[in-house]
């Protein structure tokens, strides 16, 4: 039996051996080295500056996945060529187109809308709930397809949907006096608990300021976007409950949400996917 000699090192009074590691495990670790050089060489694997090397044998996974993308934008190009020409009200006629309408869309939404609508379409406090029939802009088919296609308040769209609420608190168009008095008549056209006084001077703050938008009543108009002050859907609460404190911010600041126009990021057959999906959600008019 040899010996193995000591390296010479000593720990704690342990010693360590030069005890030299076995030939398998040293072949098996030079065989996976060369491996490693002959997969830089012949797959995409070193990193460039733009890019990475492409390999001896020109070969990519990306390459497959891009083929069969190809191949499904073939086998849907008749039914896409056909979604995109069609009349928006004819869609849900069609069993075929609507089956496929509903698929894309649902892909579309889950994709680039549930970051703020939510992965169900119920909404977030600021993104509205888009299960419900309460729509600031129309709830028709025609009317959700022109909201994706030009967004609201979108910078880069000259045709976006636009209105703005005026910052009555921050460009001191009302005092606090008269922004509270308002805030308690909002909330007694809701028929929320409120302070009667100051709601009935807050009537006339409301005529003055706020009927152009809101109408006399406080049933809103979706052509400038206003929202129904009377019914029990609130954008920017939590579970859409209306509460005095959000109310009074909402007209001392004035809201200003964006919605991205997607004409120019989703093609025509996309946009009317999303629109038919989310139009048949249970809220569509």
């Amino acid at each position: 039996m040899v010996e193995v000699q000591s390296t010479g090192h000593s720990w704690d009074g342990i010693e360590e051996y030069d005890n030299p590691l076995p030939r398998w495990w040293l072949w098996t670790f030079y065989v996976t080295i060369v491996w490693a050089l002959v997969y830089a060489l012949a797959f995409p694997a070193v990193p460039l500056l733009k890019g990475t090397t492409q390999g001896f044998l020109g070969y990519t996974p990306r390459d497959q996945v891009e083929a069969e993308i190809r191949r499904f934008d073939e086998a849907n190009a008749p039914v896409e060529t056909r979604l995109a020409s069609v009349e928006l009200t004819d869609i849900q006629g069609d069993p075929e187109l609507l089956n496929y309408a509903n698929n894309a869309g649902a892909a579309v939404f889950r994709t680039y809308c549930a970051q703020c609508h939510g992965s169900g379409a119920g909404g977030n406090p600021g993104y509205p709930n888009l299960l419900d029939n309460d729509w600031l802009w129309g709830g028709s088919i025609e009317d959700i397809h022109l909201t994706v296609m030009h967004g609201i308040r979108s910078p880069d769209d000259d045709d976006t949907r636009y209105s703005e609420m005026p910052r009555f608190g921050i460009d001191g168009l009302l005092d606090d006096r008269e922004i509270d008095q308002v805030t308690q008549y909002v909330l007694s056209l809701a028929g929320l608990p409120h302070k009667q006084s100051l709601a009935r001077d807050g009537a006339e703050v409301f005529e003055d300021q706020c009927v152009a938008c809101h109408a006399e009543d406080g049933t809103g108009d979706r052509m400038q976007g206003a929202p129904d002050l009377t019914d029990a859907v609130w954008l920017y609460n939590v579970d859409g409950q209306a509460d005095e404190a959000t109310i009074r911010r909402i007209i001392h600041d004035g809201p200003f949400g964006v919605m991205p126009a997607w004409s120019g990021r989703l093609s025509e057959s996309h946009i009317r996917a999303v629109s038919a999906y989310v139009h048949g959600l249970g809220g569509g008019e």
